[in-house]
């Protein structure tokens, strides 16, 4: 038990100092405006990609000094499908509605345009029932990007990191209902695995065609390719809310892939795109950069008609995804549509709300899954945020195997219909400068089949606490 508590002490404090040490890199990365090295950005929403700053580089700069733009000077919010894709705030290439607000910190130096954002939890999560467990574990992301004009276009680096590998525990965190990869060989089942170190290395580039044309290129040993929503981790919808969705290995799973390469045209409100990437899901050694051939595909119809609505249809073909049936193959199509409302014009909040179905259909036995998802996240009066989460989502035999190892023969077939009811609430401080400190918690109530009662018990529930920490500029 002493054991067990100092590794989660140690754990814990690992996730804290790196966060603790975000405005150490933001005290470099956001020096006041009159600087002549750097500016913070208050919202990815109110700056403009390199392109459309290169009209104000070398204003007011006197022999010596560093040229540089302002991109953070009174710049409004993207009017256009065409900015919103430039302004790469999303994992992969993935879209939202242009006035999705993101805490960002920037910088400009010379041709390049520098971004800082990131987020994460120390949470405990405690659960009824007779397969409810009780957790303290960390869960975070970190994604610096670099971007310059190039030709007649734009280029985009970027990276996204995180520490789950070492702040959960046993290679997975409690989560009734939840099934999906591995630890230790076995399934994880009523578990969430922890998301890789390396999420994202990709490489970007946008030729601007014409005015409202845009061709976009996508490589990554390790990405997103294009399927489905923006990811869980990334959305606005679910800003507060770190727990995965029940509905994530039909949905969203694949936003963590490897040797991925997409290809995308948009045009005025609309984007087609393409990929091919190596389909199998990452294995259960999180700290290592995988790879494998291309083998499986994506396309995605992307329709961003507003400014406030985002939409989305894609279909996808995963060979072999997973590790304990390598010998079943995958068709996935998801649809999902996005609201985002800032609350009088943001000067007093936003209203983000997120709408998924997301089917797999497993091959050769022709097995279909279906899920559903409905979220929504509204900040108001500026530094409180209330949330829920609803799913009704399908769930496989693989629950009544419990922490076994999969006997010789087994089968996945559908067993039940699961749902799940989220609410939450958290109040943020800016105690530490660029960094947003909130606490909250959430509470989860989950119904199956009453066949379902001698395991799980009736009505199990969930209720997990957190700390939060998210960078954020000195402005807001």
């Amino acid at each position: 038990m002493m054991e067990r508590f100092i590794a989660r002490l140690r754990f814990s404090v690992l996730l804290t100092a790196a966060l603790l040490a975000a405005p150490a890199f933001a005290s470099n990365l956001a020096a006041p405006c009159d600087s002549p090295e750097l500016c913070p950005c208050w919202d990815v929403a109110n700056t403009s990609v390199p392109s459309q700053q290169s009209g104000m580089q070398g204003m007011g700069q006197n022999a010596g000094q560093m040229t540089m733009s302002m991109p953070n000077m009174n710049m409004a919010a993207p009017t256009t499908f065409i900015e919103e894709i430039l302004a790469h705030s999303t994992a992969g290439t993935t879209a939202e509605p242009n006035s999705t607000p993101h805490d960002m910190l920037m910088a400009q130096k010379g041709a390049w345009t520098f971004m800082f954002h990131g987020v994460g939890f120390l949470n405990s999560q405690q659960q009824t029932g007779p397969r409810g467990a009780d957790k303290v574990f960390g869960t975070s992301w970190f994604m610096p990007m670099a971007q310059r004009d190039l030709g007649n276009g734009t280029l985009t680096v970027r990276g996204m990191f995180s520490l789950d590998p070492a702040t959960i525990t046993g290679r997975q965190y409690p989560e009734l209902f939840q099934v999906g990869e591995t630890a230790f060989g076995k399934p994880i089942v009523d578990g969430q695995h922890p998301h890789n170190f390396f999420m994202e290395l990709a490489l970007l580039y946008d030729w601007k065609l014409a005015k409202d044309t845009l061709l976009s290129f996508y490589a990554a040993p390790v990405g997103d390719p294009a399927i489905g929503p923006e990811a869980f981790p990334h959305r606005v919808s679910a800003s507060e809310d770190t727990l995965a969705p029940l509905g994530h290995h039909l949905q969203d799973s694949t936003h963590i892939a490897d040797d991925v390469v997409t290809l995308g045209l948009a045009y005025k409100i609309a984007r087609i795109e393409v990929s091919g990437f190596h389909g199998r899901e990452p294995n259960e050694h999180r700290w290592e950069i995988q790879a494998g051939a291309i083998d499986s595909w994506s396309a995605r119809f992307t329709l961003n008609p507003a400014k406030n609505w985002s939409g989305q249809y894609s279909i996808t073909h995963l060979t072999s995804p997973e590790q304990l049936f390598p010998n079943e193959n995958t068709l996935r199509m998801t649809a999902s549509a996005t609201y985002n409302k800032p609350l009088r014009n943001g000067a007093w909040g936003n209203w983000a709300t997120t709408l998924v179905w997301g089917r797999n259909r497993t091959s050769p036995d022709a097995e279909i899954f279906n899920s559903y998802l409905a979220e929504s996240t509204a900040r108001f009066a500026n530094h409180n945020y209330a949330w829920t989460r609803i799913e009704n989502v399908d769930r496989t035999n693989e629950l009544l195997l419990g922490e076994n190892p999969i006997p010789p023969g087994f089968q996945e077939r559908f067993l039940a219909r699961i749902q799940a009811y989220t609410f939450g609430y958290d109040h943020e401080w800016n105690f530490i400068r660029h960094v947003s400190t909130a606490l909250g918690g959430q509470y989860t109530l989950y119904t199956a089949p009453a066949s379902l009662d001698p395991i799980y018990g009736s009505h199990p529930m969930g209720v997990l606490t957190f700390l939060r920490f998210r960078a954020i500029p000195s402005q807001k």
